[in-house]
């Protein structure tokens, strides 16, 4: 009989149930993990940890970059930053740089940031001034 995984159940339900906007804040968090375990990967000198980890980082920034719909003049500009993210993830893996990470990491936390105040903003418009709070 299989154990069940309360957290793994939680987790499940919880992107299943989010909307896009949330979706796209758990990526923005998701790859703000992975490059903090590069960074200490890097500083314990196990290497393929880093790798690992900023791969998947790298992955997310690409996957934020498909999502994109090109035909609004802003995604245009929020591609040039995902790529340049995503060129400055590779340099950081290539040269072991936790200075890079921190800088992609500053990005990518200013992202994240952004986006929670437009699902916060959006809550409020959608659901009137107490944010969807009940």
């Amino acid at each position: 009989m299989a154990v069940n995984n309360p957290y793994k159940a939680y987790k499940d339900n919880s992107v299943s149930t989010a909307s896009p906007g949330e979706l796209t804040l758990m990526l923005f968090n998701g790859c703000l993990k992975f490059i903090h375990f590069s960074k200490t990967a890097i500083q314990e000198k196990k290497i393929d940890e880093k790798n690992i980890n900023i791969q998947k980082a790298q992955n997310i920034i690409k996957e934020l970059m498909v999502t994109l719909n090109m035909d609004v003049e802003i995604a245009k500009n929020m591609w040039s930053l995902y790529d340049y993210i995503n060129r400055r993830l590779v340099d950081a893996n290539i040269k072991n740089d936790i200075n890079i990470l921190n800088e992609v990491e500053g990005l990518v936390t200013e992202l994240r940031d952004t986006w929670k105040q437009v699902i916060q903003i959006n809550r409020k418009q959608v659901f009137g001034s107490n944010g969807g709070q009940a």
